[in-house]
């Protein structure tokens, strides 16, 4: 999971970008319009909708747009009808790969997910090909230079129900079971920590290692499948030694 977690801590890191945080946000907007029309505008009855509050809030969303964001799903239909869709696939040297996408249309979608995978050599597969190589974890991420002490963040959020507490270069990474990500995640608030991110993600059992060019084509991969409009997360278990990274980072 090591390699997994450095390769989302740098994406954290550009998601500071002007430009890459407005993307983040429309993908927010869109999941909060559909879990309140799907499940009602109360965060406190329906939990979807609460996760996607809190995720955009951890994107720095302003909390005006989140409003209307819940007001506009659970208000009259406008017309757009979305469904939530898992495809599963391959990517370079067989990195599973899971793409959640919320779409209004799968005739559109599917065709541009099977050529996204090809296109950066890899392949769409059946689903249920590679989920089971996955575990969902709630996780946030906090810098290091907003956090408390060591020991006073593995304090807050252990009593809380993390299962672990990691520092992976200057990001602190805290997984729990979903079940318990709200009350971490409020403990971590009330506490007045900031936090990068915080999500109910997939995190992969094992990882495969990637180098050179297969590394180069796995990121151009899930890159191309993030910037797609109807693409929601985007899962993978792939692992680039620190020495790629870093190469890949002055690039």
């Amino acid at each position: 999971m090591a390699g997994h977690s450095k390769w989302a801590n740098i994406k954290h890191r550009k998601a500071r970008q002007d430009a890459v945080r407005g993307k983040m946000w429309s993908k927010c907007s869109r999941a909060i319009i559909v879990a309140a029309k799907n499940g009602g505008g109360d965060p406190s009855t329906n939990l979807t909708l609460r996760y996607a509050i809190e995720e955009a809030k951890a994107a720095n969303m302003p909390k005006d747009t989140i409003e209307r964001a819940v007001k506009k799903g659970a208000g009259e239909d406008d017309g757009a009808t979305y469904e939530d869709i898992r495809y599963e696939g391959y990517g370079p040297n067989g990195v599973a790969v899971i793409v959640d996408v919320l779409t209004d249309n799968r005739n559109r979608t599917a065709p541009e997910m099977r050529l996204i995978f090809s296109k950066y050599g890899g392949n769409l597969g059946a689903t249920g090909c590679v989920g089971y190589m996955f575990e969902q974890k709630g996780v946030i991420i906090i810098e290091q230079s907003s956090a408390p002490s060591e020991d006073e963040l593995m304090e807050t959020a252990i009593e809380a129900g993390a299962e672990d507490v990691s520092l992976e270069d200057d990001m602190w990474s805290l997984s729990c079971a979903p079940a318990d990500f709200l009350n971490v995640k409020e403990a971590i608030d009330n506490n007045k920590i900031p936090v990068a991110s915080a999500s109910i993600t997939m995190i992969p059992d094992n990882t495969v290692v990637v180098v050179g060019q297969d590394a180069a084509k796995v990121i151009r991969l899930i890159d191309a499948l993030e910037d797609n409009d109807d693409v929601q997360k985007v899962y993978a278990n792939f692992e680039i030694p620190d020495e790629e990274l870093a190469a890949m980072e002055d690039q």
